[in-house]
């Protein structure tokens, strides 16, 4: 695979991984980051809940439910886990960009319509900024040469992402919640 097709590749695991886990898939963060620097982690908050204990954030029951729903739509409008699931190493790039601009295309109006997103940090990339104390690890990951207490000044590489608003339609009754698309058969 050249260069373009596995950034490609790359990117649209990525997208999925951060979707669905929170994460970018290991292999690849071990591919692109040449020395990995071990990142503090902020101090918990101080500030107790009201039962004394600090709370931590369970997803709801059925969100698997709807991780599938929302593959589910990339599929129908965008043909994402067709164009995932297929070997591309045969197709010369050009054949590959154009198919590429499509699904980009279709998968970015799904996400446009049924999750709004937005940066967590609101700034140009590759430009100065400052990540105050008591920062959110999860929110704000620090690389390179990480050294010193917050506030510290950095690049900003990535904005980041996080979910602004979910607007997904009504789950399907229980026996379909699993499947992302039906198989097809035509009959004659």
């Amino acid at each position: 695979m050249n260069g373009f097709s596995e950034r490609v590749v790359f990117a649209l695991r990525c997208f999925l991984s951060i979707l669905f886990h929170a994460e970018i898939p290991s292999d690849i963060a071990r591919k692109l980051v040449k020395a990995p620097e071990p990142i503090p982690q902020a101090p918990a908050s101080t500030a107790p809940s009201a039962t004394g204990l600090n709370q931590v954030e369970r997803p709801a029951p059925d969100s698997s439910d709807r991780a599938v729903q929302v593959l589910a739509l990339l599929q129908r409008d965008g043909r994402l886990i067709d164009f995932l699931a297929e070997n591309i190493s045969a197709y010369p790039d050009t054949q590959l960009g154009a198919a590429v601009r499509t699904i980009h295309e279709t998968c970015r109006q799904v996400l446009d319509h049924y999750v709004k997103l937005e940066p967590i940090l609101d700034s140009e990339e590759d430009q100065p900024v400052t990540v105050q104390a008591g920062f959110d690890p999860a929110a704000i990951k620090l690389i390179g040469n990480v050294t010193g207490q917050p506030p510290i000044r950095g690049l900003l590489r990535h904005k980041g992402w996080r979910v602004k608003e979910v607007n997904l339609p009504p789950l399907p009754p229980a026996p379909g919640r699993m499947v992302i698309a039906p198989a097809e058969v035509e009959l004659s």
